[in-house]
């Protein structure tokens, strides 16, 4: 059974897995922890003043980050974002296990939605190919444990106020499949990519690279 952070650290680079697994290196910093610890607190925040918010580990200035809630509280989710139906609920699909930090109530008739937080910055639009991946793994670990299809989930970054919709689309179920396979193949250090990956990371002298990781965004 792969661990859901076990496949985002796969999707973004097979060889800094190895390594982590190597020195059991799963452990989030408490930087991280603590900026995720902000998605439950948005009532209380969205209206500080600068003098509470500049306390916290934010990602943006306070009032940005007060903007970025506000345009959150507008959204059809927040109320659901805010009182979830179940927190940091472990999940155990065919392949992968993890913690969701969320369960959403579904509309209608529609399923739960698992919500992924991230410590780290979130991209122009859309989300991070690992942070992609983990939201499959999330959501396919809550549809084996429902016995139901799960078609999307929710990426939350709350340490920047923003929240996207990752639906489970054909091509997403294709790169969740692909590291899957990749995780299953590790027996020794995975080929090295030398490239923009790693900028900052913690093993690029055990790896033998000259550039580092984005593991910061990634968190």
């Amino acid at each position: 059974m792969i661990p859901f952070s076990d496949l985002a650290a796969a999707a973004y680079c097979p060889r800094q897995l190895y390594y982590r697994r190597r020195g059991d290196d799963r452990d989030l910093p408490a930087e991280a922890t603590e900026r995720i610890d902000l998605a439950y607190r948005y009532p209380e925040l969205i209206d500080a003043p600068d003098a509470v918010l500049r306390r916290l580990p934010l990602r943006r200035e306070p009032a940005a980050y007060r903007r970025n809630l506000s345009r959150l509280r507008e959204r059809d989710l927040y109320d659901r974002l805010v009182d979830p139906t179940e927190t940091r609920a472990f999940l155990s699909g065919r392949e992968c296990h993890g913690v969701v930090h969320k369960l959403l109530a579904g509309v209608d008739d529609e399923p739960p939605i698992p919500v992924v937080c991230s410590s780290g910055e979130p991209p122009e639009s859309g989300v991070w190919e690992p942070q992609s991946v983990r939201a499959v793994a999330a959501a396919k670990a809550l549809a084996w444990d429902r016995e139901r299809t799960v078609p999307r989930a929710i990426l939350e970054y709350p340490a920047v106020g923003v929240v996207r919709e990752v639906r489970i689309t054909t091509r997403r179920k294709a790169a969740y499949r692909r590291t899957v396979r990749a995780v299953r193949a590790i027996d020794g250090p995975p080929a090295r990519v030398d490239d923009g990956r790693c900028t900052t990371c913690e093993y690029r002298e055990e790896c033998g690279t000259r550039r580092r990781s984005l593991r910061s965004l990634l968190g």
